[in-house]
């Protein structure tokens, strides 16, 4: 087939992914005058709700940011309050709070990569049709998912917008009891994961083979597979602690965005479960590794596509490494606490930042707080807008090597790299154009 002369994309806006994105594209006598990936949304501006706040209020706040990252955020939040007050946790609300952490992931990336990437694989518009022809496929991604529910509103009091996770630590606990029956129930989950895996594994020859270059930036930590603390990492530069977050973000306006973008070494880099497997692959969970090797992944991968399969190994390495918390806990005895724990608090001046990884990327909260505990200044850095310009050079990329297909594949393909992403566009876009007159 030959390459099109003549080509016109706009949609209005991509499915399947949270907020409003639009693609578009002109070709004109074979030549390619405009691939552009643009964000309307309406800019939201939680950096000033937050500004003359009480610092026991911000992260309910910021909660409100995602109703998918929700728990991510408020741990940023935490982090970077305890961080300004000198704030310390205890061994035991870390192991509790990486255990939230991990069932965030589950419940975001088995909602992506089910519902909103293997209609894509199947053929399929949605997953409405897959209910009818794969009943048996659909159910067990949502047993999968009504596992993770279950367990996010265990440990942080409901299933988004955590009620329980507090500066200092947590103002209720869960019991031993109902951490062991979770376990259990993360244990009985592992067939499915595989058969989840092995059915994706045979659509993988509709992943497509794109490659293009660029570097990946996300927490990193000797000790583990990171996702609630380390040091900044990238794959082109050395490591850096997270105080100096704004030397790799470098966010700026483009003109077709009300999100900020962001680039450090090259043009742009890339965030999400792809980057955290290139930077951490050695220290994924053993049957995480299994199920990567199974789909030939290794670091460094450059295909953006394959976004989706880092993100079925997490949701592996998520069950694997959740199983060992509980153990662990189990093992050293859960300290109990009183029914509504209020943690002792100095309340201090100080800035603080905190970090961690959220399913879509590296997320940074950045707080400064006056003597009296009320936020002066913040700032929030989200993983989708760090991503918004490798999307749209992976479509630059992209675009000539799909001008043989048909209209309809091609406008598919663009839409299929920018799900790839996972992106939160909504979550992004915290940029506002003044226009003094």
């Amino acid at each position: 087939m030959t390459a099109k002369k003549n080509l016109e994309v706009n949609v209005h806006h991509v499915t399947r992914l949270e907020g409003h994105g639009n693609i578009y594209v002109n070709v004109k006598n074979g030549n390619i005058e405009k691939c552009e990936w643009a964000i309307p949304e309406a800019p939201r501006f939680f950096e000033a709700m937050v500004v003359g706040r009480n610092w026991k209020e911000l992260h309910h706040i910021t909660s409100r940011i995602c109703g998918i990252c929700s728990i991510g955020h408020t741990l940023a939040s935490l982090k970077a309050t305890e961080a300004a007050m000198g704030i310390t946790i205890s061994d035991q609300d870390l192991k509790l709070r990486k255990l939230a952490l991990h069932a965030e992931n589950l419940q975001s990336h088995i909602l992506h990569v089910g519902f909103l990437v293997l209609p894509d694989l199947m053929g399929v518009g949605s997953v409405i049709p897959l209910a009818s022809s794969n009943p048996d496929e659909v159910k067990t991604v949502l047993g999968l998912h009504r596992m993770a529910n279950d367990m996010s509103n265990l440990i942080c009091g409901r299933t988004t917008h955590p009620q329980r996770l507090i500066p200092g630590g947590f103002s209720k606990i869960p019991s031993i009891k109902e951490l062991i029956n979770v376990r259990d129930r993360l244990k009985s989950s592992v067939p499915a994961l595989q058969a989840v895996a092995n059915l994706i594994k045979s659509l993988a020859s509709k992943i497509p083979d794109f490659v293009r270059e660029t570097e990946f930036i996300g927490l990193s930590n000797p000790d583990e597979y990171a996702l609630y603390d380390g040091r900044i990492a990238s794959t082109d530069t050395d490591s850096a602690p997270v105080k100096e977050y704004l030397s790799y973000t470098n966010e700026y306006i483009v003109p077709q965005s009300t999100a900020k973008w962001a680039k450090h070494e090259r043009e742009s880099y890339m965030v999400g479960a792809l980057a955290r497997l290139n930077i951490n692959y050695d220290k994924l969970s053993p049957l995480a590794k299994k199920i990567s090797e199974l789909f030939g992944l290794k670091p460094v991968c450059h295909n953006p596509f394959m976004n989706n399969i880092a993100q079925l190994i997490e949701i592996v390495h998520s069950v694997e490494d959740s199983i060992k918390l509980i153990n662990e806990l189990d093992a050293a005895g859960l300290e109990s606490q009183s029914e509504y724990n209020l943690p002792a608090v100095s309340v201090k001046a100080g800035q603080g930042i905190g970090a961690v990884e959220v399913p879509r990327g590296i997320l940074f909260h950045d707080y400064t707080y006056d003597e009296n505990g009320v936020c002066t200044k913040a700032n929030c850095i989200i993983p989708t807008n760090q991503n918004h310009g490798n999307i749209e050079l992976d479509m630059k990329a992209l675009l000539p090597q799909i001008l043989n297909k048909t209209e309809k594949e091609i406008e598919l393909t663009l839409e299929m790299l920018v799900r790839a992403y996972d992106p939160c566009i909504s979550c992004s876009t915290h940029a506002i154009k003044v226009h003094f007159v």
